[in-house]
């Protein structure tokens, strides 16, 4: 087996140009767009806190289910996607998007199954898109 150790990648092309060839052969994709560029694991159930991050510069708790995220890196513009998940039973949504969708932060909504707002101890998020 070989092993390559490097601290920084170079696209030959251009610097963020660097291509993955799948586990088949048969495609390739951009290494840069398919990487996590911000993640975070909070609680809002007994004690605001984040466990953990990537990307990750602040966190409001806006009240019960509601927090702002915001991102030590902007991404380029609002056309970024995202995924969250909680250990309970809470629903994970994004806020209002023309509001709260923004380039360096998003509101992060945990509901129950009727919309009301419910604190959790585990959240996670997931963004994917380009950074500034």
């Amino acid at each position: 087996m070989s092993e390559i150790k490097v601290d920084n990648l170079t696209g030959k092309t251009s610097a963020g140009d660097i291509t993955v060839t799948s586990e088949g052969g048969a495609a390739t994709q951009s290494l840069q767009q398919g990487l996590a560029k911000y993640w975070v694991n909070y609680s809002q159930l007994t004690v605001t806190a984040v466990h953990d991050s990537l990307n990750h510069s602040s966190f409001t708790d806006n009240g019960t289910g509601n927090a702002t995220v915001g991102f030590t890196n902007s991404f380029s513009n609002t056309d970024y996607s995202g995924s969250g998940m909680s250990v309970q039973e809470a629903n994970v949504c994004w806020g209002h998007y023309s509001a709260y969708y923004l380039t360096g932060s998003n509101r992060i909504l945990t509901q129950d199954n009727n919309a009301n707002g419910l604190d959790e101890d585990r959240i996670g998020v997931h963004i994917m898109g380009d950074l500034a």
